[in-house]
């Protein structure tokens, strides 16, 4: 496999040229050689093999020595990748020191190479992303702090609800990916683990020494060792599977929002604009999202390739015959779309244009029907909530028949002027005296994003 994704085509568009340079056949290979490497360092340390086979084997563990096109054809027929590498290995020590060949993966089976390389893999593919996450996160909380006075309607399915700070709406964007990012550094330090239990979990061909190798193994690899191997056992990966699905999901989210808020009949924030984005190729006027949409594809595609991984939790005995291989295209497929749709995030988060005057104009498109429940609560004091209901109901019906501003019906309304004066009905339908603890939920998610 190539990449996950095509590198020359497609690969740019879903991926972050970091994701990518990570994910790379050569960057993968050369993963499973350090282990092979550190294999041999830990049990030449344990007294399992000879010193002096060390440095031949650590020699030939350079993934530039290797044609990974002939790796690739020779696992077809072999079944993995571990098995022809491990022969191409052994060929290499050989060919400068025939002794030490003998002690090439001495021990260790396929499964200890390619699920402590994916390991090692997935600890990289976490500090890329968090890497991407701090800036996203640093973006949304400066954006909430510039935008924490100004109203913009709210939308609950897809209609005008109630006035909301629009920094609001930015502190929450940047508090989802601070979960993410807390969760992704969770799981590095608790599932991110050693897996070496030779063929079949015991170790067996190492004998008495087998504890000792695994332990210095692990801290060749700065990995922490688990209480057994875990080889039948996939639930440590499917939870950073589900944590990088949800992560895709929480950037989808951002972008879902981005890309109506950028409908010419909203027209309310914009990706950052520059010569050439978001053109057409036949419509010179407009102006189209870029960067959500490919955030919008990875929360498609991130939950089906979690899924994946889930299900391969499910594998037989010791070693399972397909579970266990559908992970190994699957994950980086997985990380691949994620570092784009955080990629994306990163944009809207470090660019987004706001139009404060759009909002507060868009707040009179129902004629003041968003402040309703604000006069039904203010009115409910007086008449009871249910009665107050009616009554703003009533009137919100009326104004839409005749086409005129709720405050003006309302303040023909004699039950509604019996209990509040012209002022205090005025007063009520400006946007920003009626948020609540929103400002105080600002502050709570901009702190939470810092921790």
């Amino acid at each position: 496999m190539t990449e996950a994704l095509p590198s020359t085509l497609y690969g740019p568009l879903f991926a972050s040229a970091p994701m990518r340079a990570i994910l790379a056949d050569t960057a993968r290979v050369q993963r499973m050689l350090d282990v092979e490497a550190a294999l041999a360092r830990a049990e030449a340390a344990a007294g399992v093999i000879p010193t002096e086979a060390v440095a031949p084997i650590a020699v030939a563990c350079r993934a530039e020595r290797f044609d990974l096109v002939a790796l690739a054809e020779a696992a077809v027929s072999a079944g993995n990748l571990a098995i022809p590498l491990v022969k191409m290995l052994t060929a290499q020590v050989k060919a400068a020191h025939p002794e030490a060949a003998r002690y090439v993966h001495w021990g260790a089976t396929s499964q200890d190479i390619i699920d402590t390389a994916q390991v090692l893999e997935l600890a990289v593919v976490i500090d890329a992303l968090v890497a991407d996450l701090d800036r996203a996160v640093a973006g949304f909380a400066a954006l909430a702090q510039r935008h924490r006075a100004t109203a913009v309607a709210g939308r609950t399915w897809l209609q005008h609800a109630l006035p909301i700070p629009f920094g609001l709406k930015l502190a929450g964007y940047g508090a989802a990916l601070a979960r993410s990012r807390a969760r992704l550094a969770r799981l590095k330090a608790e599932n991110l683990v050693l897996q070496f239990g030779g063929a079949a979990g015991t170790l067996a061909a190492l004998d008495q020494a087998g504890l000792a190798v695994a332990e210095k193994l692990a801290a060749e690899l700065r990995l922490p060792l688990p209480d057994a191997p875990w080889h039948g056992h996939r639930d440590r990966l499917a939870e950073i599977a589900a944590a990088l699905a949800i992560l895709a999901g929480s950037c989808g989210k951002i972008a879902r929002d981005v890309t109506l808020l950028m409908q010419t009949d909203v027209a309310e924030a914009f990706e950052p604009a520059a010569p050439g984005r978001g053109g057409s190729s036949t419509m010179p006027q407009k102006r189209n999202p870029v960067a959500a949409p490919i955030a919008l594809a990875a929360a498609t595609m991130a939950p089906n390739l979690a899924a994946t991984i889930l299900a391969a939790q499910v594998g037989e005995h010791e070693r399972s015959a397909g579970a266990w291989h559908a992970e190994w295209p699957t994950f980086p497929a997985l990380a691949l779309v994620t570092s784009g749709a955080l990629r994306a995030a990163v944009e809207i988060a470090t660019g987004l244009e706001v139009d404060a005057t759009r909002m507060r104009a868009n707040l009179e498109a129902t004629g003041g029907q968003i402040m309703a429940e604000a006069v039904m609560i203010a009115l409910g004091g007086k008449l009871g909530r249910l009665e107050a209901h009616h009554v703003v109901e009533e009137a919100c019906r009326k104004a839409s028949a005749e086409h005129r501003h709720l405050e003006e019906v309302l303040n023909e309304d004699l039950r509604v002027t019996k209990h509040l004066g012209a002022k205090e009905i005025e007063r009520l339908f400006d946007p920003l005296a009626y948020q609540g603890v929103a400002q105080a939920f600002i502050d709570r998610l901009i702190a939470a994003s810092k921790s």
